[in-house]
Formats: C-alpha cells, structure tokens, sequence
C-alpha cells in the first residue's frame, strides 16, 4: 500500500524518512500541536508552498526549464477564487467555477507560452517568461473593476470554512472546534493528495523521459522522443498544480491583491526552497518549505530574544537586532548552499549511498 501511495519513491535515507514523518505529524497535528493563529497559519502557508514549490521543481528539477511566469499561474488560482466568490457569493458552486476556470485559463496560458516559447534557448525563455509574469501583474494591477486593483479583493467563503461556524461549543484541547479548523484540514488533504500525484507523475514513464530529456536534450531527442512535446506537457502540468496552489492560499486568507500571490518575491522564494529542499525531489519542497518558512516566520523573535539577552554587549545586540533578519536569513541561506550543495534530500541520500 506505501509503495502505490509513494510510487515505489522512497526517502533512501532513514534520517530523511524520521525528517518526513514528522514533518507529516506535525502538520497533520498542527492545530493541537502548535496552538496559536500565527502559528496555524504558518502552517497553512507551509501546506500552500509546499504544494506550489513542488510544482515548480516539476518543471525546474525534473525537465530542466528556467521559468519565471511560475507564480503567474499561482495568481490565476488565487485571483480565480476571489473573483468567483466576490460574484457569486460564498458557495461550494462559487469556488467550483473559480478555480475551473483558473484551471482552463492557467492551461491556455502555460500551452501558448510553452508552444511559442520552448523552442529557444534556456535564457530566452526565461527572459520571455519574465516578461509575460510581469504583463500579467500590471494587468491584474490595472482591472480594477475585475480584480479590485491594488487593493486586491476581499471575499468570504462557505460558511462552514468560516471562523465564524462552530462545530462545539466546548474546545477539544484546547481548541476551538470551528470551521477556520476544518479549513485548515480541506487545506492538508488537498496538499498531501497533490503531492502524491506529482510523486506518481515523476516516477510514471513520462517522469523519466523528462529527466532523459533534462540530462541530455538532443540525446533523447535523437532516440524518437518529441522533446517539445514533452516539455510543453510538463509546463502545462506544472502550471495547473500552481492553479490550485493559488486557490488554496485565496481561500486560506480570504483575500487576494498583486503582492499576495503575483510579487516576484514569491518567485524567489520558490527557488530558494528547490535550492535549500534538493532540485529533482519532490520531498525537497517538503522539507525546504517547512525550514525556509519557519525561518522567514520566527526569525525575527528569536533575533529578538537574543539582542534582549546580550544587551550587555551593545555590539552584539546591534547584531542581533530583529531589523536585521534578513541578513540572518542569508546567512542561513549561504550556509545551508555551502554544506548542502545538493539540497537536504541529496546529501541524507548521498550520505546513505555512501554508507
């Protein structure tokens, strides 16, 4: 039952396999484990990544495409929900069509961006990709009447999603039985399950021509495989599972604007994740978007415990200043390239080879 549910794809490395594990529990126990809302929504923010991270090294790990336009894709699904919802009211009917139709606009879009573009060179493409992301946020920007601008959109969602519904009117320890919980869980469910599709997707036959196709392009080009065909495939794949990654967040934060799931930020993040989780792993995305965004998310107060308790030493102090988080976060980034060169996933497994 493990092997179909993991597509024969196992950790290869017992501390790899604990790290998962618990990586599961913890999510899964999250609301019980973790009390707090900031600490729930990290956790629902981890789930979200995870899901569009792993996406993105679908088309960045496994075939070998530099792509900019990802959260173009992401947006599309965020903005699909927002819109629906805001037109519709807040119904299961609302958020059907909005993230269907985020899903026939993200595959129109991703199949004429990989049919005009995927012919060129690698840099090209991901200079045109970054031109078409950009097209897309100022045009998001600009229809307001649609979009609702700057100012994004705010919107509800069913009401048994809201924090509002109350399963209980006792909590269970210690949290409140409601429906910002059964959100969250919609939300795990969702995510486990579209992660256990890109793991059957990568390890299916057309997975490995992928990677064929990675490693060598004219080499499994020359042995009758249609390299355009294939990488327009994964493109558009990868763009759809971006889709719903959007439409997780909108309805996550019942809201959604340009800066929410259109910056270029998210963009960055999501390669620093496949550099720090391991490029080619799907578990990559587990594991780096769990320590990239609990870094991003506590930093800041553990900086601050820590310039609190030297302030005996003003040097240090100044050093450790909560303002200077992101120098910290680099940092964190710098080591965790210089000793994990290949991301965690593949030094635990070249450690295991090695043993």
């Amino acid at each position: 039952m493990l092997n179909r549910l993991l597509s024969n794809d196992f950790p290869r490395s017992r501390v790899l396999a604990v790290v998962l594990a618990a990586i599961l529990i913890g999510l899964a126990f999250a609301p019980f484990l973790f009390p707090g809302v900031k600490a729930l929504s990290v956790a629902a923010k981890v789930l979200v990544f995870v899901v569009l991270v792993a996406s993105f090294d679908l088309l960045l790990g496994y075939t070998g495409i530099v792509s900019f336009a990802h959260t173009m894709f992401f947006g599309i699904g965020a903005y699909g929900v927002a819109v629906a919802t805001t037109r519709l009211g807040p119904t299961w009917m609302a958020l059907a069509v909005g993230i269907g139709g985020a899903l026939l606009l993200s595959l129109l879009l991703s199949l004429a961006v990989g049919l005009f573009s995927l012919r060129v060179r690698a840099i090209f493409f991901a200079m045109i990709t970054l031109a078409v992301a950009a097209a897309f946020q100022t045009l998001a920007s600009q229809l307001s009447d649609i979009t609702g601008g700057e100012d994004g959109l705010t919107f509800k969602v069913p009401a048994v999603l809201s924090p509002s519904f109350e399963f209980a009117d006792e909590p269970f320890l210690g949290v409140s039985l409601d429906g910002r919980l059964l959100c969250y869980y919609l939300l795990f469910v969702v995510a486990v399950a579209l992660v256990l599709a890109l793991l059957r997707i990568v390890n299916s036959p057309f997975g490995r021509v992928l990677q064929a196709i990675r490693e060598n392009e004219f080499r499994a080009e020359a042995i009758g495989y249609r390299v355009v065909v294939y990488r327009t495939t994964s493109s558009v794949l990868s763009a759809l599972f971006a889709t719903l990654a959007g439409g997780m967040l909108a309805i996550w934060l019942r809201y959604n604007g340009p800066d929410t799931s259109l910056s270029f930020e998210i963009m960055m993040d999501c390669l620093l994740i496949v550099v720090i989780g391991g490029m080619g792993t799907i578990y990559g995305s587990v594991i780096g978007a769990v320590l990239f965004l609990v870094a991003q998310s506590y930093l800041q107060d553990l900086l601050r415990l820590g310039s609190e308790g030297a302030s005996g030493l003003p040097w240090l102090s100044a050093l450790l200043s909560p303002d200077r988080w992101l120098l910290w976060l680099g940092v964190l980034f710098v080591l965790s390239v210089y000793y994990f060169p290949t991301g965690v996933v593949g030094r635990l497994r070249s450690l295991r080879a090695a043993r």
